[in-house]
């Protein structure tokens, strides 16, 4: 599959890129992605949930009436969950909720998201740019260009850059991250995946190709 490549003015520079059929056009795996996707979104929990049990509400340990001749149900504390202000019955408690998923399920997940852009024409590649400074402006021109300002952008560096990052940061549809750094879920919450072009070679040296 080749591409052209454009600059930063949105102008074909006459240069095309090829992109590896192994990557960019595989039978997709539904369940990879979804298994990848929720590994991402599990990891990014805190998990740091917790109410309060009767053992640890403030209050007395009193009882708080006789326990027979009331006519009611006998009550030995106020920290009971049946009272107002006592404890909570099986509320949440701190945990991890992360888990474990085989590389080669992850690598997957990720060519099926890059097939899927691939088909429906949502992968651009773009030459080689930098910025002098970090300026917010600077990127907004270069959507402008390249006619993605509407729509969620995901830039792909083949390594950092301060300076685009910098630029791109205050910026609520837009995205920067490495080759490295790439995840199914960023790709799949792209409308346009935008691949800087050297890091296409940097992509297909972590796919071992």
């Amino acid at each position: 599959m080749e591409l052209n490549i454009v600059n930063i003015a949105g102008e074909d520079t006459g240069k095309k890129v090829t992109l590896n059929d192994s990557i960019f056009k595989i039978e997709p795996n539904d369940h990879a992605i979804y298994l990848d996707v929720k590994q991402y979104l599990a990891n990014k929990r805190q998990g740091t949930h917790k109410a309060k049990e009767r053992s640890e509400i403030a209050g007395s340990t009193k009882k708080i009436k006789r326990q027979k001749g009331t006519g009611t149900a006998r009550a030995g504390s106020i920290k009971s969950p049946l009272f107002k202000g006592g404890g909570r019955v099986f509320g949440p408690r701190p945990r991890n909720y992360s888990f474990k998923l085989n590389k080669k399920v992850k690598q997957l997940a990720r060519k099926s998201a890059l097939t899927y852009k691939a088909i429906n024409s949502n992968i651009r590649v773009l030459e080689g740019f930098n910025f002098e400074a970090p300026k917010t402006k600077e990127f907004v021109s270069l959507r402008n260009n390249l006619n993605v300002a509407d729509k969620k952008l995901l830039l792909v560096l083949s390594e950092q850059n301060k300076n685009i990052y910098l630029s791109s940061r205050n910026l609520q549809d837009v995205k920067v991250v490495t080759v490295s750094d790439l995840a199914t879920y960023d790709i799949l919450n792209a409308s346009i995946v935008l691949f800087v072009e050297n890091s296409i070679d940097s992509l297909h040296k972590m796919f071992g190709i």
